[in-house]
């Protein structure tokens, strides 16, 4: 077998043995017949979605399909303009949606990139730069700083490693590598004898032997994960979907039963089928998907005024179902920047305030401002012996390491600049750190003199140390001070903080006597800091009903001091525990996941959805991208991120600010309820014309409405409000109220008691202008009506005006519903207002346009006309407001 499953927890030489390599790589003719039997060194593409069946994916919606049974019936019935209308308002629909879902997948194509092109390899003995895609198992890979890792491998020789894998782990310190043999349970994280494909070489040099390449490494297993997990719909989908099904059902029923009523009463069926048509086009709301598509761009458009820009419109609305944010640690919690925030020296604790690579801080001692000369060899010594260089740009504020890059910063807020002192203080030699010896010396002349300044692990410096700096002064070092600084050490790392030791001496030349002896100095503390607006963010989302659970890479202690901070509480477990719990039943008590692998976190994904959580997960490194697939709602971070994880999620922070899914959310419960509130208007408008028609063809009168005069009620003069609706601003109280149910319907029964009453009103407004208009002259029930045209076409235009003005009326009445009409608040929507004047000209052009009055059958209508309508229709607000005064007493 050539690939390997747990090369970690095998020795070196059985490795090599296993692949049939050696130290002098393979040749050419093993490494091409390899190449047969593997592979490339490339991950599997996505098949593209096609755009003709991305389109035709559009046309499968139960209001659709009715719409396409109207347009043959129309066909058949030689109504032609009636089946274009309808065939356009299909096709436009179907172009909307296109627009909107266009965008395939790409999580494959990008973690395909980050398969770096060149590889360094020996072949036959000698090093040779390749494709990295032609790499099989067992060639033999070198790298060096800044390298890109093109394979899985186990390290067969190293000097001073350290990989960068937090896009891999979610670990934010560079680890060091070594060649050893581990446990076959080690985590992914903790395995110190691998190198990952993507990762990158932080320091140091090394060789290995490649064990996996393409889809078998942990990256390719991340992609598999990718493929296998399918995108859902959102809560808002499935239950509109659920909603349009039984509408659709319900109007095939009634155009059914009405065309048998009429057709056994003696109607022809010609006029049966275009009455059936009129109520298929009355009851369906035609102009609700690009209302709702439409509705969602403008939300999209207002998030990306809030740092957040979303991928898949329907996210939008499924913000406000979300009960549980699951959310890395590192770069999202906190800065991912690494700070110093205490200091122990001189027999003291200093705190240090400001975060980030960021020089703006001070430091004090018991709330007081000190005297930076307390301090001065310490922060010097930090900046001094150091290799990273800042450049203090947002995209890269460092080159090196970010342990030294933090001790650079608290050296510039002690004023001192690394660039001044190595000029004042020259550096003459260095001891490299090592893991062995867990200490880094450099050594500076000043004034004809030499000394060596010292920093890393505590024990070490403090075991090598006689002697001790205190204010300036230097004294001897006893037993006793030793324990208590080892004690102090171990305090500061009960918080989680990485603690430094310094120490300082004089030396005639450079070399590993300087290490011993010498004085202690001081201690410096670092942690990636929380960042300063998530703790607000986090009480906010505790407010919503929003639990917030931390996924980290990072180890338990560290977990639970940032956890503490942010006060996230609950239990906290680690991704070797979740095998030996039943995690379903845990689920609910654990709020912190320390050590957690790409796989873990589709478990806890899996485990919350289980429990019928809404969730939403954050991420920005590869490691996340198959549980932002996975959840309700994918975040990925902006700036951090990777292209991967981007590519994985539904909506990107592009401030990479925690604070800014506060704001999203709460922009996704104020469209919901803008949704719901057009919904109302719409379909108590499309009710009140079905029961129109309903009626009329019932008692064997003539239809108060034709179908193209429905369509452009439903299509143009509704549609226009309704997307100014969904503009309403959010209401103070909305981030106070728990998320929706996940069982909550779009509409509730009250909501529909309400449209079934005001679609009631609008029927009897609607047909009362009718055959008010008809009895008025001269009409009665034994004349045929086709025979006196111009008297229907006056009837029609009456009670097409009046159900425009109802619904004219509606739009305000809908807004309103829990408040009195007579309020400020029907102020707040200059857009709404703007809509509702350019739909009453429209009105007015079909009315009184020569042009527009042969298209709709319509005629002038004269001012009485006018008052007629305007007091029929009016009545929708009073008779509400009269309700809600009822209600109130």
């Amino acid at each position: 077998m050539i690939e390997l499953y747990k090369q970690h927890s095998l020795p070196i030489k059985q490795i090599i043995s296993q692949l049939k390599s050696s130290p002098q790589g393979l040749s050419t003719k093993e490494s091409q017949k390899r190449l047969k039997t593997c592979g490339l060194n490339e991950l599997k593409r996505k098949e593209e979605l096609s755009k003709i069946k991305l389109f035709l994916s559009q046309l499968y919606n139960p209001f659709l399909a009715i719409l396409f049974l109207a347009i043959l019936l129309s066909l058949l019935v030689q109504e032609y303009r009636n089946a274009i209308v309808i065939a356009s308002i299909i096709i436009l629909n179907a172009i909307l949606g296109f627009i909107q879902e266009y965008r395939a997948e790409k999580a494959l194509d990008m973690l395909k990139r980050l398969a770096h092109p060149y590889a360094k390899v020996i072949r036959n003995n000698k090093p040779i730069k390749i494709n990295s895609a032609l790499l099989v198992p067992g060639d033999i890979i070198l790298f060096e700083t800044g390298d890109h890792i093109p394979a899985d491998a186990r390290i067969i020789e190293y000097h001073e490693l350290q990989l960068t894998e937090s896009s891999l782990t979610g670990e934010s310190q560079p680890v060091e590598k070594q060649e050893c043999t581990l446990k076959s349970e080690t985590l992914l994280a903790e395995r110190k004898n691998m190198v990952y494909l993507s990762t990158i070489v932080a320091h140091g040099r090394g060789k290995a032997i490649v064990t996996s390449t393409g889809m078998n490494t942990e990256i390719g297993k991340i992609a598999a994960l990718i493929e296998k997990t399918n995108a859902e719909l959102t809560p808002f989908q499935k239950k509109l979907n659920t909603f349009s099904k039984y509408i659709s059902l319900g109007i095939t029923l009634i155009a059914i039963i009405i065309f048998l009523i009429g057709v056994l009463t003696g109607k022809t069926m010609s006029i049966m089928l275009i009455t059936a048509i009129a109520l298929a086009v009355a009851a369906i709301p035609e102009g609700l998907p690009a209302i709702i598509t439409i509705s969602l761009a403008l939300g999209v458009q207002r998030m990306v005024k809030r740092h957040v820009l979303i991928r898949r419109l329907p996210v939008v609305e499924t913000l406000g179902s979300i009960n549980v944010i699951c959310t890395d640690k590192t770069g999202t919690l906190t800065c991912n920047e690494m700070t110093v925030t205490k200091i122990f020296a001189n027999d003291k604790t200093y705190t240090i305030t400001g975060t980030g690579y960021k020089s703006a801080g001070s430091f004090y001692h018991q709330s007081q401002k000190i005297n930076l000369e307390e301090l001065h060899l310490l922060l010097k010594i930090g900046a001094l012996c150091n290799d990273t260089i800042l450049t203090l740009n947002s995209k890269e504020p460092y080159f090196g390491d970010p342990t030294e890059a933090a001790l650079l910063i608290s050296a510039l807020k002690g004023s001192l600049n690394k660039n001044t002192l190595q000029t004042q203080e020259k550096r003459i030699g260095e001891i490299s750190f090592t893991s062995n010896r867990k200490i880094m010396t450099t050594f500076h002349k000043y004034q004809h003199k030499l000394y060596s300044y010292t920093k890393g692990s505590p024990e070490t410096i403090i075991q090598n140390c006689n002697r001790i700096l205190i204010n300036n002064k230097i004294l001897p070092l006893t037993a006793q001070q030793k324990h208590q600084l080892l004690k102090q050490n171990e305090l500061l790392a009960q918080e989680a903080l990485r603690v430094l030791a310094f120490s300082c001496n004089t030396t005639q030349k450079p070399s590993l006597r300087a290490e011993k002896n010498m004085i202690f100095v001081g201690l410096q503390a670092m942690i990636d800091p929380p960042r300063e607006s998530a703790k607000e963010s986090i009480k906010h989302c505790h407010e919503a009903g929003i639990r917030v659970i931390m996924i980290t890479g990072d180890n338990l202690l560290t977990a639970k001091a940032i956890a503490k901070q942010l006060n996230i509480q609950g239990k906290a477990i680690t991704g070797a525990d979740l095998n030996k719990i039943n995690l379903e039943k845990e689920i609910n008590n654990i709020n912190i996941f320390a050590r957690i692998n790409p796989e873990d976190k589709l478990k806890i994904i899996n485990a919350l959805k289980e429990k019928k959580y809404y969730v939403a997960m954050t991420g920005d490194g590869v490691n996340d991208a198959p549980a932002l697939k996975r959840a309700d709602i994918g975040i990925a971070m902006g700036l951090a991120g990777t292209d991967v994880a981007k590519e994985a999620s539904d909506m990107i922070l592009l401030d990479d600010n925690f604070t800014s899914i506060v704001k999203a959310v709460e922009e996704g419960r104020t469209i919901f309820n803008n949704i719901k509130t057009f919904l109302l208007y719409l379909f108590s408008g499309n009710l009140g014309e079905l029961l129109a028609l309903f009626a009329s063809v019932i008692i064997a009168l003539p239809l108060p409405l034709l179908a193209l005069q429905i369509l452009w009620i439903n299509v143009v003069t509704e549609t226009i409000p309704a997307i100014a609706l969904s503009t309403e601003p959010a209401k103070p109280e909305i981030m106070k109220q728990p998320p929706k149910k996940a069982k909550e319907n779009i509409l509730t029964k009250h909501n529909l008691l309400w449209i079934f009453l005001t679609g009631l009103l609008i029927m009897s407004g609607t047909l009362f202008a009718f055959y008010l208009t008809l009895f008025q002259n001269g009409w009665n029930f034994s004349l045929d009506i086709n025979n006196n045209p111009e008297l229907y076409h006056y009837a029609l235009t009456m009670s097409f005006t009046t159900f425009f003005m109802f619904q004219f009326f509606n739009i305000f009445n809908s807004k309103m519903r829990k408040t009195t009409f007579f309020n400020k608040k029907l102020f707040t929507n200059f857009w709404l207002f703007l809509s509702v004047i350019l739909t009453l000209i429209l009105q007015l052009l079909i009315v009184y346009l020569p042009f527009f009055n042969r298209i709709f059958n319509t005629i002038p209508l004269s001012l009485t006309d006018w008052l007629i309508i305007l007091a029929l229709s009016s009545s929708i607000i009073w008779l509400n407001e009269i309700i809600k005064l009822i209600k109130k007493k």
